[in-house]
């Protein structure tokens, strides 16, 4: 079945930086939209960044220019490098997947967030 497993969390001083990955495993890691996700207990799930099958990529408005998200196919893993770190970013981040669905798009799954397989979440906090 589907596995989404992420690593990389932590706690970082404002402006600082972070890197998250994430390993997938259970199904067609090439067939599928992967993104990354945040939730805290005040604010509901919401989309960071997510990539296509082709690498092209979307991205919060939050974390345009601070945040990159990668993927690499052979190894089945998702990135996500986060830069400037603000204590706004202070979050539960989910690794996704979704199979890709030419009546889904990218950017509607970022809007949305509320379809696709999680993993377990990695809590960054940025403290000011």
């Amino acid at each position: 079945q589907v596995h989404l497993e992420e690593s990389g969390g932590g706690s970082v001083q404002a402006g600082g930086s972070l890197r998250l990955s994430c390993t997938a495993s259970g199904f067609t890691y090439t067939a599928y939209f992967m993104g990354w996700f945040r939730q805290t207990p005040e604010r509901e799930r919401e989309g960071v960044a997510v990539i296509d099958t082709d690498d092209s990529t979307t991205y919060a408005d939050s974390v345009k220019g601070r945040f990159t998200i990668s993927r690499d196919n052979a190894k089945n893993t998702l990135s996500l490098e986060m830069n400037n770190l603000k204590p706004e970013d202070t979050a539960s981040y989910y690794c996704a997947g979704l199979p890709r669905d030419p009546r889904m798009s990218p950017e509607y799954w970022l809007r949305t967030a509320d379809v696709g397989y999680w993993g377990q979440g990695t809590q960054v906090t940025v403290f000011s």
